[in-house]
């Protein structure tokens, strides 16, 4: 009877705001059931956009609006077809693709504009600075009307239903911790730097307006993702970071990892905790239209357990290998270019690591239409799965051959990125002052009656939650 009064109250939950919808997600984050149709689904979308593009027969001397639109790549032309798309820029939040497709940013909450660089108080930021509106409860869509190098002095730790939209404007995150995203969902990051980061820690940091706590030292990575989901990291630069430069662990799901540009780092990509942690079984991670660049080692990514989709990226040398796991993870590499180093001891581009064969021999790992370059080669594993794959396969992946075309504009757009011909800034509907004080009336509510009445299904719902979990776990022991 108490399971059944809790599943009625955590749907009814669910349906009041934003951040229940989120509070659900968090504590039960549950995997795409068939990852396969996901994975076709990003195939018919790069086709789709491939398919435009060739109709239009795009030459050099036409320069046609239409013709300089679409790239072929089915993010970007989703939203930079639209001239005017500085004034409508949380369309961006319906062009993501893959295990990532549910990220809403901050869709459909009021635009907060960053003015204010600084970082100096990690517990009481000012009004105007990207901590004080990372940490707001509410959806926000924080754009950037200016360059800007802002250098954390800790950790930046997000709330749900946020976007960073980095278009039109030269941005940096560099220094202490870098961005955390610990037990939220619905995170988009587009167009940003982030690099240099560093450990931090051993200090007070605000994670909302009502709490702040100690945090112990950090790891130094770029993107820190623990415990979340919907979460989408577009046309991003990482590089020269402490650690990795985008993490993703214990039991993080319905990742979409796009159009960004690494270089310049050690192990780069790390998604799963340990191997011997089961909640990372139900990882999903679509890894599309990336360029892996210059100086990389390894770890692009290194994977334990789950539901991994590298598809369409450019791999442009590695020191030590490409994709690399443990435990057991599922390999989905599809129409990318993998392009070895000179090294002959180092041409491979899979690694399973630290595990002997008679173990691997099972797992799931396969290629499909990927281009070797200079010797590389690619030791698939995963006897008797070929029925499985028929129906992933049945919308063939893009040969790597247009590799070039679709990672083009992989990293920063526009102002400090490569030359996209990126639009400028604009304001939008919400042309005013800094932080919330541009915000409409309604958008600062105080704690009326029926605020602290929407609480009582949240407190009620929190017993439930840990009813629900601590039978999930004795069912998984």
């Amino acid at each position: 009877m108490f399971q059944r009064t809790c599943i009625v109250l955590i749907s009814l939950l669910s349906s009041f705001s934003p951040q229940g919808r989120a509070m659900l997600n968090l504590t039960f984050p549950i995997p795409h059931p068939n990852p396969e149709d996901v994975a076709q689904d990003v195939h018919r979308r790069v086709n789709a956009s491939v398919s435009r593009r060739q109709m239009l027969q795009i030459s050099e001397k036409d320069q046609s609006p239409a013709a300089t639109c679409f790239t072929g790549n089915p993010i970007d032309d989703c939203w930079k077809c639209d001239p005017d798309w500085a004034n409508n820029r949380q369309r961006l939040a319906d062009c993501v693709i893959g295990f990532g497709q549910y990220a809403m940013g901050g869709k459909g909450g009021e635009y907060y504009i960053v003015t204010d660089s600084s970082d100096d108080d990690a517990v009481s930021p000012k009004p105007g600075t990207l901590r004080y509106a990372v940490i707001q409860p509410q959806p926000l869509w924080i754009v950037f009307p200016s360059n800007m190098l802002i250098k954390l002095s800790q950790e930046l730790i997000f709330n749900s239903y946020k976007t960073l939209d980095g278009r039109g404007a030269n941005v940096h995150i560099t220094g202490g911790g870098c961005i955390t995203l610990q037990y939220i969902s619905n995170v988009i990051i587009h167009n940003i730097h982030i690099h240099h980061c560093v450990e931090s820690g051993n200090a007070n940091v605000r994670s909302s307006p009502t709490h702040y706590g100690y945090r112990t030292k950090s790891d130094g990575d770029g993107i820190s993702i623990f415990g979340s989901k919907d979460l989408w990291i577009d046309h991003c630069s990482l590089s020269h970071c402490k650690d990795g430069l985008i993490d993703a662990v214990m039991g993080s799901t319905g990742i979409t990892i796009s159009n960004n540009y690494f270089s310049h780092h050690n192990e780069v990509m790390l998604l799963g905790h340990s191997d011997d942690y089961l909640p990372d079984s139900g990882m999903q991670v679509t890894i599309a239209f990336n360029h892996f660049g210059e100086k990389l080692v390894q770890r692009m990514p290194r994977c334990r357990r789950g539901y991994i989709h590298v598809v369409n990226n450019d791999f442009t040398e590695w020191e030590m290998y490409a994709i690399g796991g443990s435990g057991n993870p599922t390999i989905n590499s599809q129409g990318n270019r993998y392009t070895a180093p000179t090294n002959r001891n180092a041409k491979e581009v899979t690694k399973r690591v630290d595990t002997a064969e008679s173990h691997w021999r099972d797992w799931n790992w396969r290629s499909e239409g990927d281009v070797m370059v200079n010797g590389a080669f690619f030791v698939a594993s995963g006897a008797g799965v070929e029925v499985k794959y028929e129906r992933a396969f049945s919308v063939e992946p893009k040969s790597a051959e247009l590799i070039e075309q679709l990672t083009w504009h992989s990293g920063v757009l526009g102002v400090g990125g490569r030359d996209n011909n990126l639009g400028m800034w604009s304001r939008g509907p919400n042309d005013g002052e800094a932080g919330f004080d541009s915000f409409d009336s309604g958008s600062k509510k105080s704690l009326t009656a029926s605020s602290i009445y929407a609480i009582f299904p949240f407190l009620t719902a929190i017993s439930c939650f840990l009813f629900l979990y601590t039978r999930s776990m004795t069912f998984m022991l």
